[in-house]
């Protein structure tokens, strides 16, 4: 796309297309398979009287489970029209939720300025991020951490690509799901295997912990199995 307002853009019709219903966007995992299991790793390493800021926080599903795990939770998503579904979905209001692009470093250090050091989470960001905007993504988990905040990031790796060549080959070409996110033009997993923790490092970020894992999606291969995306997963801390 290498494009920042076409990104952009791609993102809010994605968004602006998609109902309230829970599971709709294809990476709205239950929190259980989500959030829940990320949560166990990440606490050991964090402070939870911090706020949590997820960073691409989509409609707010795994954001309103951190919120029972942290002091407070904050999501975060470049698309006005995501923050929409997430503010009506938070009908018990446990969350906060606003707009902000990752890659304006003034307004992610006026967010910090504002609620402190944080922990972070950010669940499959990077990867289909535009490969110029990555380092700045990778710089505004640093800078919501500052000295105290510890971060868990996940982000699919190529292999994942296969997994949607093979989701892909169904006698209807991709499953509806895969496909919304295909004519919006996005693409995920477009990051390369050490690209991401480079960029962690680069940003000035240490990891405490890592692993490999799989995203589970709301969609089913052609053998009528659950789409789990190849990743890898990080705990970080600045310094």
């Amino acid at each position: 796309m290498n494009d920042p307002q076409r990104y952009r853009e791609a993102w809010e019709g994605f968004w602006e297309a998609t109902s309230d219903a829970p599971g709709e966007a294809i990476w709205d995992s239950d929190p259980s398979l989500s959030a829940v299991p990320h949560s166990e790793l990440l606490l050991p390493y964090a402070d939870a009287s911090l706020p949590v800021v997820d960073l691409g926080c989509g409609n707010g599903t795994q954001t309103r489970y951190l919120a029972t795990r942290f002091a407070h939770a904050i999501g975060v998503d470049l698309s006005h029209a995501a923050i929409g579904h997430a503010r009506r979905a938070d009908t018990e209001g446990v969350a906060e939720f606003a707009q902000l692009d990752l890659t304006d470093g003034d307004a992610v250090r006026a967010l910090h300025e504002r609620i402190g050091d944080a922990n972070v989470y950010m669940r499959a960001v990077i990867h289909q991020s535009e490969a110029e905007s990555r380092p700045a993504v990778a710089a505004a988990v640093a800078t919501l951490l500052g000295a105290r905040g510890r971060a868990f990031v996940a982000e699919l790796t190529p292999a994942s690509k296969d997994v949607l060549r093979l989701a892909a080959q169904g006698p209807d070409g991709p499953p509806k799901k895969l496909r919304r996110v295909y004519d919006h033009g996005l693409k995920p997993a477009d990051a390369a295997e050490e690209e991401v923790p480079e960029l962690l490092r680069a940003a000035g970020l240490t990891t405490l912990d890592s692993g490999r894992t799989a995203l589970p999606q709301t969609e089913q291969l052609p053998d009528g199995t659950r789409i789990d995306l190849p990743a890898r997963w990080f705990v970080l801390a600045v310094g």
